[in-house]
């Protein structure tokens, strides 16, 4: 076999090779002869950096030989052909003697021939070279001969070959300044166009549009089946060979291409108008085809979407519509919701000070009676009727989403194996309950009593759509909610704990289902719900951060589904509040509460469990006491107060000036100074109206007693069921007393039923009454005289401590009694007061007063 290197390296012809990008791969012995260099300094290195051409050249200012030469290689490249440069002048480099570099002017003619791979891509380009300047040498020697007619016919014979050899270079200058010309536009052109030659469809030239459309970096040399293998089944092979075969042009308009994208084994879709024209040789045949065409893939998905729109127009006015409509009915129940809301909460407050009232003085009055049977009863009966209305206050806060939440991780398992039993008396035999819980259950941040709650509320509701018996199943799950598969469009993507309860009642019609959370909607007779055990899960559930959804169809029964947000915390062990014995103590307590009647009621309750109490009407005034240095264990207040001092500040400042002091609030409606949402505020401590004294009675020694505060002496035990203690022991009947003198009493109380009734009390004592509500309206009766001035200790225009002192300037022998809910003891060291009364007082008590200063 022919070695053909060492056979072009034998040449006395210069042969060299080329890649794309002009670096030397191989050159023969000739070639290194004649450039002067050496097969090392050549070898990877560009034919352009080693012969750059002289930059100095006055006759090649532009650099016109380096263009030519590039060009005809490129054009080898870009179209597989050959190409020849008949004459160029280009200057080699040399080193002079000197050691600088020199230009030796050279004229050469340069054949180019492409060097295919077996998959037809041309990699490479051969150059065989001949240098022909000893021709243009021989032409300027033979001008200077001319008169010598045997020279002057030679020189014209060279000079004619050399000047056939110029006509021919300048004609080849030209086409290829009308080829680059050319390939310019077509590379420009705005349309895809491409060129298949053969009937094997092989890539010639593809401009940048066309490169785009298919999504490939390069094509030329391959085939059509080579570079878009995804086209092949999809009939385009077919099409070019029907037009190479038959010679007729092909025009599609609108086709669809399934084209490779940029992931690996995917396609995508692009539509286009196209022309695929047969191009003929001199003798007609069919040599190859021209592609040209245009990408009008956003045109035609607009015309789909159109004619969607336009064929499916009644469906989406319908739709939207729909939309519409469900839009106004969602803003029109937010509406209705907030309306409620703010109405429960408004209502909420005072109805539970009255339930506070009603409760404590129950519970107080079961104390008083005894062992009779008959009025325990009674009391009992109105107890049970309190909590009931607490209990509606309560699941009317809960649909509001303003309950008052205290939050912790929990575990649902753990909690729904805790109610089971509850569940299973509630349901009753006749109903089966299945209850499954996934073992690798997600803890959740909740309130643990709304949460059991709401499983209570869901399985009474399920219980009774069951008349006859049926099944409840429970199922607690993970579950992840990727956007695209939301039950509910208000429902954010993630990860939650999904609570399912599912019975198999006789289910609810559509229209139901529709108003089912509403507060006070009910399709169950009339004393067999309230309608509020649905609108109670909805406003918890929400308030939690979660969804609720009810399914239901007459004679399928009810699923509803809880979706509670997961907890990447560990579950805070669970200590029943309610266990525990009922204990009181001997710490001081300063109660503030702006309702009379309310605050007079805690107070008693207070001081039945054992504790010293201090009260005032408002922040403010439990302020002044605290700033003036009164010591207490624990602050009491109301969240809800009057004046410009609110609870939380009151709380803030009290621990400023008693850093052990305990805190706790309560309230039957907390509106925004606790509670922000949905939740109470890090801290808080909050005690819900009404509450049972049993409660309170835990209550305070769980604030007194909590970590970090200290542990005072041990207190007394109070049995929360006993009869509670009084300060008046043994109070006589009320009757006049024949030595209590006669004397003149101006009294005031701000109160105006103690005030009517503590003067009565007065009078049947046998003493003149002038009864006042302020500290003005009591100074003007002094000036009408009088013996003693009776006054409560907080009155709305002044201190009952300085009505005394201005009383005491005007009438200097007028004997002053204060009367307190504080601690009275307190004041009776004093020099205004002649003696103090402990509010709740008897008539002993008074009457002591009275005969002690009479």
């Amino acid at each position: 076999m022919i070695d053909f290197a060492t056979l072009l390296d034998a040449s006395p012809n210069p042969y060299m090779v080329l890649d794309r990008q002009f670096r030397y791969v191989w050159m023969n012995a000739t070639y290194l002869s004649v450039t002067g260099r050496t097969r090392d300094e050549l070898m990877g290195v560009s034919l352009f950096d080693a012969f750059p051409g002289d930059p100095d050249d006055p006759d090649d200012p532009g650099h016109e030989a380096v263009r030519e030469l590039r060009d005809s290689l490129q054009h080898v490249f870009d179209t597989g052909q050959s190409h020849t440069l008949s004459v160029i002048r280009y200057s080699i480099p040399h080193t002079g003697p000197d050691g600088a570099t020199v230009f030796e002017e050279r004229f050469w003619s340069a054949t180019h021939t492409p060097v295919p791979t077996s998959d037809g891509r041309v990699d490479h380009v051969l150059q065989h070279t001949v240098d022909v300047t000893e021709l243009h040498r021989l032409e300027a020697e033979l001008k200077q001969r001319r008169r010598d007619d045997r020279s002057a016919r030679t020189g014209q014979l060279e000079v004619g070959v050399l000047h056939r050899a110029q006509t021919v270079q300048a004609s080849n200058r030209a086409l290829e300044s009308q080829r680059r010309h050319l390939l310019g536009l077509f590379e420009a052109a705005p349309g895809f166009m491409a060129y298949l030659s053969g009937p094997e469809h092989r890539f010639e030239l593809a401009n940048a549009a066309y490169l785009k459309l298919v999504n490939k970096p390069a094509v030329v040399g391959m085939t059509v089946n080579e570079a878009l293998p995804e086209v092949v089944d999809q009939g385009y092979i077919t099409l070019l060979d029907e037009v190479f075969t038959s010679g007729r042009p092909f025009v599609g308009r609108g086709m669809r291409v399934q084209i490779g994208s940029d992931t690996p084994g995917q396609t995508e879709d692009v539509f286009v108008d196209f022309v695929y024209q047969p191009v003929r040789d001199a003798d007609g045949e069919v040599i190859g085809i021209f592609v040209q065409g245009h990408d009008i893939t956003p045109q035609a998905l607009a015309q789909a979407e159109l004619e969607q729109y336009r064929n499916h127009l009644e469906d989406l006015v319908q739709a939207r519509t729909r939309a519409l409509e469900e839009s106004e009915a969602a803003l029109l129940q937010a509406q209705k919701m907030e309306a409620v809301g703010k109405l429960t909460g408004g209502v909420a407050h005072d109805f539970n000070n009255v339930l506070q009232v009603i409760g404590a003085n129950l519970q107080l009055l079961a104390g008083d009676i005894g062992q009779a049977t008959h009025a325990v009863r009674h009391v009992d009966a109105a107890m049970d009727a309190v909590q009931r209305g607490a209990k509606l206050a309560s699941q009317l806060l809960a649909f509001a989403r303003q309950q008052p939440l205290a939050p912790v991780v929990l575990d649902l398992g753990e909690r729904l194996r805790r109610l089971d039993d509850l569940l299973r008396r509630t349901l009753g035999e006749r109903v089966e309950l299945h209850v499954d819980v996934d073992p690798a259950l997600s803890t959740i941040e909740a309130d643990p009593h709304q949460l059991e709650n709401a499983v209570l509320n869901l399985a009474i509701n399920a219980r009774d759509a069951m008349e006859d018996g049926g099944r409840l199943d429970i199922t607690a799950c993970n579950a992840t909610v990727a956007a695209d598969e939301r039950p509910n469009p208000e429902m954010a993507p993630g990860d939650y704990v999904r609570l399912t309860i599912s019975d198999t009642g006789h289910g609810m019609p559509e229209d139901v289902v529709r108003r089912a959370f509403e507060p006070f909607y009910t399709t169950k007779e009339e004393g067999r719900g309230t309608g509020l055990g649905l609108s109670m899960v909805y406003g918890f559930v929400r308030q939690t951060g979660g969804h609720v959804m009810l399914d239901s169809a007459p004679g399928t029964g009810t699923t509803v589904t809880v979706y509670l947000p997961r907890s990447d915390q560990p579950a805070t062990p669970w200590v029943d509040p309610e266990t525990g014995p009922v204990r009181g103590g001997h710490e001081t307590v300063l109660v503030v509460e702006d309702d009379a009647a309310v605050r007079e009621s805690v107070v008693e309750t207070v001081r039945s469990l054992g504790y010293r109490v201090v009260q005032a009407a408002d922040a403010q005034s439990a302020l002044d006491l605290l700033e003036a240095g009164m010591r207490v264990d624990l602050v009491f207040t109301d969240v809800v107060m009057p004046g410009a001092v609110q609870s939380p500040e009151l709380a803030r400042r009290a621990r400023t000036l008693l850093p052990d002091v305990a805190v706790l609030f309560t309230s039957g409606y907390t509106e925004d100074v606790v509670f922000h949402g949905g939740r109470l505020d890090p801290g808080v401590e909050l005690l819900g109206k009404p509450y049972r004294r049993e409660e309170l009675a835990r209550r305070l020694r769980q604030s007194l007693e909590r970590p970090g505060t200290p542990v005072a002496d041990a207190p007394p035990a109070a049995d929360a069921t006993s009869p509670a203690p009084t300060d008046t022991p043994g109070e006589a009947p009320l009757h006049p007393r024949a030595d209590a003198g006669g004397l003149h009493v101006v009294f005031v109380e701000d109160d105006d039923d103690s005030r009517r009734t503590t003067a009565q009390l007065l009078a049947r004592l046998g003493h003149e009454v002038q009864a006042v509500a302020t500290a003005g309206d009591a100074l003007r009766a002094l000036d009408g005289g009088g013996d003693v001035l009776l006054t409560d200790v907080h009155l709305p225009d002044m201190h009952g401590v300085e009505l005394a002192r201005q009383a005491r300037q005007r009438r200097p022998a007028l004997r002053v009694v204060l009367a307190t809910g504080d601690d009275a003891a307190a004041l009776a060291g004093g020099s205004v007061a002649d003696a103090c009364l402990q509010k709740p007082y008897g008539v002993d008590q008074l009457q002591a007063a009275l005969t002690g200063v009479g």
